[in-house]
Protein backbone atom coordinates (compact mmCIF):
# COMPACT_ATOMS: atom_id res chain seq x y z
CA UNK A 1 0.00 0.00 0.00
CA UNK A 2 1.61 3.47 -0.79
CA UNK A 3 0.97 6.22 2.47
CA UNK A 4 1.53 8.77 0.12
CA UNK A 5 -1.31 8.18 -2.60
CA UNK A 6 -3.68 7.30 0.59
CA UNK A 7 -2.85 10.74 2.28
CA UNK A 8 -3.48 12.52 -0.58
CA UNK A 9 -6.51 10.32 -1.81
CA UNK A 10 -7.80 11.19 1.60
CA UNK A 11 -7.63 15.03 1.27
CA UNK A 12 -9.04 14.79 -1.84
CA UNK A 13 -11.71 13.39 -0.70
CA UNK A 14 -11.76 15.82 2.21
CA UNK A 15 -11.64 18.74 -0.07
CA UNK A 16 -14.42 17.43 -2.76
CA UNK A 17 -16.75 16.63 0.52
CA UNK A 18 -16.74 20.22 1.20
CA UNK A 19 -16.96 21.04 -2.16
CA UNK A 20 -20.34 18.88 -2.04
CA UNK A 21 -21.81 19.91 0.68
CA UNK A 22 -21.81 23.68 -0.65
CA UNK A 23 -22.78 22.60 -4.17
CA UNK A 24 -25.76 20.55 -2.28
CA UNK A 25 -26.17 23.85 0.27
CA UNK A 26 -26.96 25.62 -2.98
CA UNK A 27 -28.88 23.72 -5.05
CA UNK A 28 -31.61 22.72 -2.22
CA UNK A 29 -34.78 24.65 -2.09
CA UNK A 30 -34.88 23.81 1.90
CA UNK A 31 -32.54 23.95 4.68
CA UNK A 32 -30.63 20.55 4.81
CA UNK A 33 -29.69 18.61 7.52
CA UNK A 34 -26.52 18.57 9.56
CA UNK A 35 -26.85 14.45 9.75
CA UNK A 36 -27.89 14.66 5.71
CA UNK A 37 -25.03 16.98 4.90
CA UNK A 38 -22.04 15.05 7.12
CA UNK A 39 -23.07 11.96 5.06
CA UNK A 40 -22.35 13.29 1.68
CA UNK A 41 -19.47 14.87 3.53
CA UNK A 42 -18.25 11.48 4.64
CA UNK A 43 -19.32 9.73 1.15
CA UNK A 44 -16.66 11.86 -0.51
CA UNK A 45 -14.30 11.40 2.06
CA UNK A 46 -14.31 7.34 1.90
CA UNK A 47 -14.26 7.52 -1.97
CA UNK A 48 -10.74 9.52 -1.60
CA UNK A 49 -9.71 7.05 0.51
CA UNK A 50 -11.04 3.92 -1.38
CA UNK A 51 -8.99 5.64 -4.46
CA UNK A 52 -6.10 5.96 -2.65
CA UNK A 53 -6.06 2.66 -1.68
CA UNK A 54 -5.33 1.30 -5.12
CA UNK A 55 -1.79 1.20 -7.47
CA UNK A 56 -1.28 3.01 -10.00
CA UNK A 57 -2.02 2.41 -13.34
CA UNK A 58 -2.07 4.49 -16.74
CA UNK A 59 -3.79 7.35 -17.08
CA UNK A 60 -6.49 6.25 -19.34
CA UNK A 61 -7.26 3.00 -16.73
CA UNK A 62 -6.91 5.54 -13.66
CA UNK A 63 -9.94 7.85 -14.84
CA UNK A 64 -11.48 4.93 -15.84
CA UNK A 65 -11.30 3.37 -12.46
CA UNK A 66 -11.84 6.80 -10.74
CA UNK A 67 -15.12 7.27 -12.16
CA UNK A 68 -16.57 3.55 -11.63
CA UNK A 69 -15.10 3.98 -8.18
CA UNK A 70 -16.89 7.04 -7.54
CA UNK A 71 -20.30 5.58 -8.83
CA UNK A 72 -19.80 2.68 -6.61
CA UNK A 73 -19.20 4.63 -3.80
CA UNK A 74 -21.90 7.29 -4.12
CA UNK A 75 -24.64 4.94 -4.67
CA UNK A 76 -24.11 4.26 -1.27
CA UNK A 77 -25.70 7.62 -0.77
CA UNK A 78 -27.52 7.80 -3.85
CA UNK A 79 -29.69 4.69 -2.04
CA UNK A 80 -30.21 6.21 0.83
CA UNK A 81 -31.62 9.26 -0.66
CA UNK A 82 -34.57 6.81 -1.96
CA UNK A 83 -32.81 7.28 -5.53
CA UNK A 84 -33.67 11.50 -5.36
CA UNK A 85 -29.90 13.19 -6.08
CA UNK A 86 -28.93 12.20 -9.26
CA UNK A 87 -26.56 15.08 -9.55
CA UNK A 88 -25.20 13.89 -5.99
CA UNK A 89 -24.85 10.36 -8.01
CA UNK A 90 -23.14 11.36 -11.34
CA UNK A 91 -20.84 13.82 -9.57
CA UNK A 92 -19.33 11.18 -8.15
CA UNK A 93 -18.03 9.64 -11.45
CA UNK A 94 -16.47 13.23 -11.77
CA UNK A 95 -15.27 13.75 -8.54
CA UNK A 96 -13.69 10.12 -8.84
CA UNK A 97 -12.01 11.13 -11.96
CA UNK A 98 -10.46 14.19 -10.16
CA UNK A 99 -9.26 12.20 -7.32
CA UNK A 100 -7.67 9.71 -9.54
CA UNK A 101 -5.80 12.30 -11.51
CA UNK A 102 -4.50 14.45 -9.09
CA UNK A 103 -2.78 11.06 -7.25
CA UNK A 104 -1.85 10.03 -10.95
CA UNK A 105 -0.12 13.41 -11.29
CA UNK A 106 1.33 13.18 -7.91
CA UNK A 107 2.98 9.94 -8.20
Amino acid sequence: MNQKRLLHGSLWGLILGVVCVLGAMLRAGEVLSFEYLFAFWYNRLLMGIVIGLFPVWTFRESLIRGAVIGLLVSFAFFSATSYQDWIGFLFGAIYGMIVEYSLYKAK
